[in-house]
């Protein structure tokens, strides 16, 4: 749960830098914002404690782990009631291939990413579990050529 709280240039320099780098020691965090470290430290536990910091992560690098290949989907789904907008949410989050799903306004009704191994990977993902979904209407894959901006933090 997040509690509402200020932030301060001093937070925001620290947000800045451990959204780059998560492994930064307090030490060096602390001589980044010009703090010593036990008040940088004090408010790094407010940020977290505050739901403004959610977690630490590694960045993997998708083709050492098999997941080369990106393709975004455009979904738009019969639906229109909540429990079958529901269950199309819980399915296609459990799918492994994919790493990130909105529902949006408008058309499409979701944005799905997809990272799979290769193309025969993907063609495997959309016969045998996308498409077969009840919900859904009518589906557009736009295969990724090259990543100009990579997830920013």
């Amino acid at each position: 749960m997040r509690k509402e709280i200020t932030l301060d240039a001093i937070d925001r320099d620290i947000l800045f830098h451990l959204a780059r780098d998560g492994r930064l020691t307090n030490v060096e965090l602390a001589r980044r914002v010009g703090l010593t470290p036990p008040p940088c430290l004090r408010r790094v536990k407010r940020l977290e404690e505050s739901g403004v910091i959610t977690g630490y992560r590694a960045t993997v690098d998708p083709e050492a782990v098999g997941r080369g290949l990106e393709v975004l989907v455009d979904v738009e789904i019969y639906a229109q009631d909540r429990k079958s907008f529901q269950e199309f949410e819980d399915t296609v989050s459990s799918y492994p291939e994919v790493v990130e799903f909105r529902r949006l306004y408008g058309r499409p009704d979701y944005f799905v990413r997809v990272a799979v191994a290769d193309h025969a990977a993907y063609e495997t993902f959309l016969t045998e579990k996308l498409s077969g979904l009840p919900a859904v209407l009518r589906l557009e894959s736009h295969l990724t050529m090259k990543r100009i901006k990579p997830d920013a933090p």
